[in-house]
């Protein structure tokens, strides 16, 4: 049977069926009254972890990453139901010895008060030695305790952004003006000036002159160059998330005779 050092850091942890199943999350473990060693564990069970029932840590073994008991999913589901808070009654602790089938006596006094949990008072009278979980011998003192709730932050990996560059194509249209030679004759009369060269050839011959003509046509070049620079680039944005969590703190309730006027909760 595990003690109370090997189950210590059981809280949490992951519990399996002999066959492999998964039956829920450990929420808690109770220990005996009189022995102090862990005897169930409460564990979540149903979805979202609704239901809470109890399985015997006796026969309990701890594997990689979660803890393993000798029991089927259908028999921790159907385990009879008790409270989570406070302690197992004789007889809420008789009904799950048997559905577990396992051997229970009535020598011991009521069992199943969660580890690091407070024990109900009893009646005393002062200076009459207590049980509480500052140790197991304190004085009619007890201490209250309750959770808080400490909220931390963690840096998880959410997405990634990349630059891709790629090649698209467009049509251009721009105008350039390109020049063209054309023929004109031009006549003149036969003056003193150019009588000269009117009659320096035959009287009558033929003859042909030829004029060249150009034309310009547009020439296309493409050039590459640069046009900008672009990169990818973090900011920090912060913004407030509201967190909802159950915190559980204990109450101590006391008895008193009827003519006495004191506040009955703390």
């Amino acid at each position: 049977m595990p003690d109370i050092n090997q189950v210590a850091g059981w809280r949490g942890e992951k519990l399996h069926g002999a066959g492999g199943e998964k039956l829920g999350t450990i929420e808690d473990i109770y220990l005996d009254e009189e022995t102090e060693q862990p005897e169930w564990f409460a564990v979540k069970t149903g979805l979202f972890g609704s239901n809470v029932s109890f399985v015997p840590v006796a026969e309990a073994t701890q594997a990689e990453g979660h803890v393993v008991v000798p029991y089927d999913k259908d028999q921790v589901k159907n385990a009879p139901h008790a409270e989570p808070d406070g302690a197992l009654s004789q007889q809420e602790e008789a009904s799950l010895y048997r559905h577990y089938g396992l051997q229970y006596s009535e020598a011991g006094s009521d069992s199943g008060l969660p580890a690091g949990g407070t024990a109900p008072a009893p009646t005393q009278e002062r200076g009459v030695v207590g049980h509480d979980t500052s140790g197991p011998t304190t004085d009619d003192a007890m201490t209250r305790s309750e959770e808080e709730l400490r909220v931390g932050k963690t840096s998880q990996e959410v997405g990634r952004a990349r630059l891709r560059k790629y090649i698209v194509t467009e049509d251009v249209q721009t105008t350039v003006p390109v020049t063209r030679e054309e023929v004109r004759v031009e006549r003149e009369p036969i003056t003193d000036a150019n009588i000269a060269d009117a009659t320096s050839g035959p009287a009558l011959s033929e003859e042909e002159h030829e004029v060249v003509l150009h034309t310009e046509e547009p020439v296309v070049q493409k050039d590459v160059r640069p046009v900008e620079r672009v990169r990818l680039d973090k900011d920090v944005v912060t913004e407030e998330v509201q967190v909802n969590e159950t915190v559980r703190k204990e109450q101590i309730e006391t008895d008193l005779d009827a003519d006495a006027d004191l506040d009955r909760r703390r």
